[in-house]
């Protein structure tokens, strides 16, 4: 049977828990109780550690995924995020952020923010004191100001030392933009709350004040308590255009896997984008029933899961890769 064909009839059986296809999806049911946490990249497992203290501190499922995504925020050895990220073409780090809550829809973001080493937390702020979703450029800055936080240093001295390298390879500033590593958390919690939250410096030299999906609702990240919740990363643009971590919401929400939604949409970008194959685009996800997944259209990703307390971080088989092969047979 063709994979659409089955997705198709997943979708006509509703939300009825399906069978995993296996390679990344944890098919057994959440024991009464269990937390699980799912994120990006090898550096989630730091996140996914810190996520989990906070709730054994007595902390909120919104405090849980904002302090997890905070701790590559504070790590300069990261190259994708907060301190650690690499600047625009004018050599000036801008920051996004977003996080939401799965059972209300509140949610906040900030783009393209200056001088703030933890987006995270002025997006969070966004959230719980003001009735706009997202602030970007000099308004979150001076958002952020009023809320309190300090002013600081957000360009480290190994990223600084990469655009002077940078710049001396392109005298012009206009060399191509590159990298795709957003740190994405999702959290389910013991009571079935999920949220997520996203953090990234966006793409190394891009044009100043470029946004890609990570801090846009239903592009780099997406949360339903009756569904599931989602967050990717990659090629922004790529995942803007097809609406990436809703669509694998809603295709969870009909009664796929989450591996499966995430196929489904890899394959819609694919499809949809004039560059077909050839692009990055990954996502983790939580089924609302504790089901996992995650899926990336090339080799090299990975995630991060925490379940009964025991956190891997997993290789995730190229969709390029899995097709090919399901063609083949």
């Amino acid at each position: 049977m063709h994979r659409r064909d089955f997705l198709l009839r997943g979708a006509a059986a509703g939300a009825g828990f399906l069978a995993s296809t296996g390679l990344q999806g944890e098919s057994t049911p959440p024991t009464p109780g269990e937390v699980i946490v799912i994120s990006t990249w090898p550096f989630g497992k730091a996140a996914n550690a810190a996520a989990i203290q906070t709730l054994e501190s007595g902390g909120s499922a919104l405090d849980a995924v904002e302090k997890g995504v905070m701790t590559a925020e504070a790590d300069p050895s990261i190259q994708s995020v907060g301190f650690g990220g690499l600047p625009n073409r004018s050599g000036v780090v801008e920051l996004d952020a977003a996080i939401q809550d799965g059972r209300t829809f509140e949610s906040g973001a900030v783009c393209s923010l200056q001088g703030y080493r933890h987006p995270i937390k002025v997006a969070r702020a966004v959230l719980d004191h003001s009735p706009h979703l997202v602030l970007v450029g000099a308004g979150a800055r001076e958002f952020a100001t009023d809320q309190g936080f300090p002013v600081e240093e957000t360009l480290s001295e190994g990223a600084r030392e990469a655009y002077r390298k940078w710049r001396k390879k392109h005298p012009d500033g206009k060399g191509p933009a590159s990298g795709h590593d957003t740190l994405g958390l999702v959290l389910l919690n013991s009571d079935g709350h999920i949220c997520v939250a996203c953090t990234t410096s966006g793409l190394a030299w891009k044009h100043p004040g470029r946004v890609g999906d990570s801090p846009l609702l239903g592009h780099g990240l997406y949360a339903d308590d009756e569904a599931g919740g989602c967050v990717a990363t990659g090629d922004g643009e790529e995942i803007t255009r097809v609406c990436g971590s809703f669509l694998v919401v809603e295709w969870m929400r009909k009664g796929a896997t989450p591996e499966e939604a995430i196929d489904e949409t890899l394959d819609r970008i694919a499809r949809r984008s004039p560059r077909g194959r050839d692009v990055h685009a990954s996502f983790v996800a939580i089924r609302a029933d504790g089901m996992t997944g995650a899926g990336s259209m090339r080799k090299g990703f990975h995630q991060a899961l925490t379940r009964k307390g025991k956190t891997e971080v997993l290789s995730v088989p190229a969709f390029v890769d899995r097709t090919t092969d399901e063609n083949k047979r």
